[in-house]
């Protein structure tokens, strides 16, 4: 009797490390790894400054990723949001010389709300030439890559664009390098980003949609979704992300050029396929894709405080993190 209890009891673990979704798990087991190696690297690595630093930093790519989520979720891609990124910063900031609103407090708010509409726009754009013009998203947004970086080399004269007013840098600069409770402002904004964006993911009638979509597109249209709607909401989303991105953005340096955001797509799909998301669709994880997001900027780090590896390598390094993590991907995949 005790034999045959203790075999129950066995299989019952047994199942239960069965259940685990390894590809949840991997990215945070990663992150674990980092941190350790890092701390055998330097110490000054694992100590609350470096760490609220790293994660500051990161805040830029994370919030991106967390629209890239829901993009490559529904089956679709978005090249554009390096591109999208310069725009609307450049965009933002034409706004804010223009003068047009003569209250510092009140033009700071207007250039908030025209940022956000203006993100949400070209992710709009993006969503409606994938849908609409039924064009691959690889080309379509490769085609409006090309449109907003012309746009903002074009607006800033191959030049930079800076913000001219001290009185509106010095009430915008707390946007980034201000606290809040003790906490920095970018991590906060990641946090919230991050609650509602897995809200929306995980508990909403869209978010089961957008997994549906990205699952078997033609399936989920027998089913009475709307996919062509799906997917491009899930383009508003990333627009909107890139405008939050860019109200941390802007107070940081205080101006933008045909350069900025070079390659941040790259980094963003990068977090999101390191974090769990598969990027043929079908599957999000959206806390995922924010350890993904601090892995990579927690591999620059370590590289800078270490002489191991150059730090101009870093562009190839997280070339690698994306090819391994596909293959880590595939191979979970198999073994479920």
């Amino acid at each position: 009797m005790d034999t045959s209890v203790n075999e129950e009891i066995r299989e019952i673990h047994r199942r239960s490390w069965r259940d685990i979704d390894l590809r949840a798990v991997a990215p945070f087991a990663a992150l674990v790894l980092l941190l350790i190696l890092g701390a055998i690297v330097n110490p000054n690595f694992i100590g609350i400054n470096n760490l609220a630093n790293v994660a500051t930093r990161s805040a830029f790519i994370a919030i991106i990723a967390i629209g890239a989520t829901f993009v490559i979720s529904s089956g679709d891609l978005d090249l554009s949001v390096g591109s999208m990124v310069a725009f609307v910063a450049s965009l933002m900031i034409i706004f804010m010389n223009s003068g047009v609103i003569a209250d510092p407090a009140l033009m700071l708010t207007a250039a908030v709300l025209f940022a956000v509409i203006a993100g949400s726009l070209c992710g709009l754009a993006n969503g409606l030439i994938t849908t609409v013009g039924r064009i691959e998203p690889f080309i379509a947004t490769l085609g409006t890559m090309g449109i907003y970086r012309g746009l903002t080399t074009w607006l800033s004269q191959g030049g930079a664009i800076t913000l001219k007013d001290p009185a509106l840098q010095e009430m915008y600069r707390p946007a980034y390098f201000g606290y809040i409770f003790g906490v920095p402002v970018p991590i906060v904004v990641i946090l919230a980003v991050t609650s509602v964006a897995a809200f929306i993911l995980y508990r909403t009638r869209y978010g089961r949609h957008v997994v549906a979509v990205g699952s078997n597109a033609d399936v989920a249209r027998y089913s009475g979704i709307p996919v062509n709607r799906v997917r491009t909401i899930a383009f508003v989303i990333q627009g909107l992300c890139v405008a939050i991105a860019v109200l941390l953005y802007v107070p940081r340096l205080g101006s933008t050029s045909a350069t900025t955001g070079i390659l941040w797509e790259l980094q963003a799909i990068t977090a999101v396929v390191v974090g769990g998301t598969a990027l043929k669709g079908g599957a999000g994880r959206v806390w995922g894709t924010i350890c993904g997001a601090f892995i990579l900027e927690l591999v620059g780090n370590i590289m800078l405080l270490s002489n191991f590896i150059s730090e101009y390598l870093i562009g190839a390094i997280q070339g690698t993190i994306i090819i391994v993590a596909m293959l880590v991907q595939r191979s979970l995949v198999r073994k479920s």
